[in-house]
């Protein structure tokens, strides 16, 4: 199935709705926002991972906001919290099993807890791998080997930022999952360790706010002084947008002026003879 993507910033975001996700191919969902943006910019295995998303969803306003900025183009932000609750809902309509692989021990025994009681017919499973930056061979294999093993209708990851995209990215094609999504932040929305603000936050655009008040050491410098950054590059991105419209105009006249002097030259030719 096709989807309506967008490009924006020089990425194919997703510009449609989630229910709209391809049924039939193995697919990994990522998610763009302002930091990963700008984390992007200085990390190139972390651009190519998202470039090489089947599905990028735009996790934040300011991805909406660049998008109407830029070119006037208007699409909903989806949050990871949106894609994880969407793909519950549609596997306890069917009946099927998701893999939670990321975060601590304690995080997934909760997610699990709740899981069991909002979604009865899912079937869940849970793995911690070890907190490091690299993974060695033998406990890559090993969580690959802990999915593959139960064939999860959707593969959610909580590794955090960009480490979690990089591993999705990089496994993909050794993965028995439908959906393979990079979900960070929501593992511990979820099982409640992380209050998400609430929706009067989400509905005014201010949920980054909601959770900078919440976790101001943390959340800080990702969005006040990444937001900045975010917003001077878009300013360099428009300024550079109209340039090369400009630079294009001149050329097509002086096409237009070398297509008028060969036709007069073509018709003292022909006047001559």
């Amino acid at each position: 199935m096709l989807t309506n993507n967008y490009n924006c910033l020089g990425y194919e975001v997703f510009a449609d709705q989630l229910e709209k996700l391809p049924k039939n191919s193995k697919t990994v969902i990522n998610t763009i926002n302002q930091y990963s943006y700008c984390m992007a910019e200085q990390d190139e295995a972390f651009k190519a991972a998202l470039k090489s998303s089947d599905i990028l969803l735009p996790d934040g306003v300011g991805i909406v906001a660049a998008a109407k900025f830029l070119n006037g183009y208007q699409f909903k932000k989806i949050s990871g919290a949106d894609l994880h609750d969407h793909l519950l809902r549609e596997i306890n309509a069917k009946g099927g099993s998701c893999f939670y692989l990321g975060s601590s021990p304690a995080t997934l025994a909760k997610i699990e807890k709740r899981l069991k009681k909002e979604y009865p017919n899912i079937q869940g499973h849970f793995f911690s791998p070890p907190f490091k930056k690299e993974f060695t061979a033998e406990e890559n294999q090993e969580m690959i080997d802990r999915v593959n093993k139960v064939n999860p209708d959707v593969l959610f990851i909580g590794m955090t930022a960009p480490k979690q995209e990089k591993w999705a990215i990089a496994n993909k094609s050794l993965l028995n999952a439908k959906y393979i999504c990079s979900i960070g932040a929501v593992f511990d929305f979820y099982a409640g360790t992380v209050k998400r603000p609430n929706k009067v936050w989400i509905n005014l655009g201010l949920e980054w706010l909601g959770r900078m008040v919440a976790e101001p050491r943390r959340l800080y410098k990702r969005y006040m002084i990444y937001g900045p950054i975010f917003a001077y590059k878009l300013v360099q991105q428009k300024l550079h947008a109209k340039k090369p419209a400009a630079i294009s105009e001149v050329r097509s006249e002086a096409q237009i002026e070398a297509q008028i002097i060969a036709i007069n030259s073509l018709n003292d030719n022909y006047t001559a003879a």
